[in-house]
This record gives C-alpha cells, sequence and structure tokens, in this order.
C-alpha cells in the first residue's frame, strides 16, 4: 500500500487530540471512473468512518449513499493507499487532528442509480452529482477543475496519486 503524510506542523503522535478515518473508492465502472461532483470539487464516493464501523461497512454503505450502486463484502480488497494529515489546531484551536484516509479500489458493471441515493442537506445544497469520467482523461479533468473551487488545491492532487497509483499498478 503506499503511503502518504503531510505533516507540515511536524506533530508527533502524543500532540494529536482527535483522529478522523475517511474511507474512499476509486470506483470502476468498465472504463470509466464514477466520481461525486459538488460546488464545483471532484471526489471519490466515499465518507467518514462512523463508531463502531468497520472499514468495509462504511465502504458499502458510503457508495449505496452517494452512488445507489450496491456492492458485496466480495469485492472489497486491501486499500491500495493511504494519505495521512496531521495538523495543529484543526478545526479549531487547541485541536491537533490526523485524518487518516484509505482508497479502495471497487470494479463494477453496475450504473449509478439515483433511486438509491441518499444525500446528506450539505451534499444537497452543494448540488451534488455523479458524473461518469473516462478513465484515460480523468487526471487531465481534475487538473482542469482546479481553479473552479479554492478547496480543489488540496483534494485533487491526492485523487490524481490515487488514479495514477491505479492505473501503475492495476493495468500495467
Amino acid at each position: 500500500m503506499k503511503e502518504i503524510l503531510y505533516n507540515y506542523d511536524n506533530l508527533i503522535e502524543r500532540d494529536i487530540t482527535e483522529v478522523v478515518i475517511r474511507i474512499k473508492a476509486l470506483l470502476i465502472n468498465n472504463n470509466d471512473v464514477i466520481l461525486g461532483l459538488e460546488n464545483n470539487i471532484y471526489q471519490f464516493p466515499g465518507g467518514h468512518l462512523e463508531e463502531n464501523e468497520t472499514f468495509e461497512d462504511c465502504l458499502i454503505r458510503e457508495l449505496l449513499e452517494e452512488t445507489g450502486i450496491e456492492i458485496s463484502s466480495e469485492q472489497i480488497k486491501k486499500p491500495f493507499m493511504k494519505v495521512t494529515y496531521m495538523n495543529k489546531d484543526w478545526p479549531e484551536i487547541n485541536k491537533n487532528r490526523k485524518a487518516e484516509i484509505y482508497y479502495f479500489l471497487i470494479k463494477t458493471d453496475k450504473d449509478p442509480d439515483l433511486s438509491k441515493v441518499n444525500y446528506t442537506e450539505h451534499e444537497k445544497k452543494g448540488n451534488f452529482k455523479i458524473e461518469k469520467i473516462p478513465l484515460n482523461i480523468a487526471v487531465e479533468v481534475i487538473k482542469n477543475n482546479i481553479p473552479n473551487n479554492e478547496k480543489n488545491k488540496l483534494i485533487a492532487p491526492d485523487m490524481i496519486m490515487a488514479i495514477e497509483e491505479y492505473l501503475k499498478r492495476y493495468t500495467e
């Protein structure tokens, strides 16, 4: 598994006061990647790990909520990439957050089913929608979208790395 650590504040484990875990899916449908688009920010389907939830359960729940695609536990392998952010005073003063994001590869022949999605209020307000983008131009599409929202500068590089890691590891 490829691991990336962002720790510009030079924190150590005992400095951390809060840990957040997110699970993301590089969702491949034939030769397309399925992405969410909210407030001009592309993102992989996924979300926060809830209390007493396994990575597998989180991935199954989030994919259904965001894409309407039902997957089975047999489709879930080990994560292929992990990105960790260690931030001082985030999201507020005197909170040092460690955010771990695990990326899973999910291949499916199922198309998104909007009759099964369950978007949060935040997603609804951000006009969340699902897009299928040809895998061979996905990196270019994500790069070209960076100027459309300041948050893309944080999210897009990790998405691009995940797609490139997939292409290197699983398609050569």
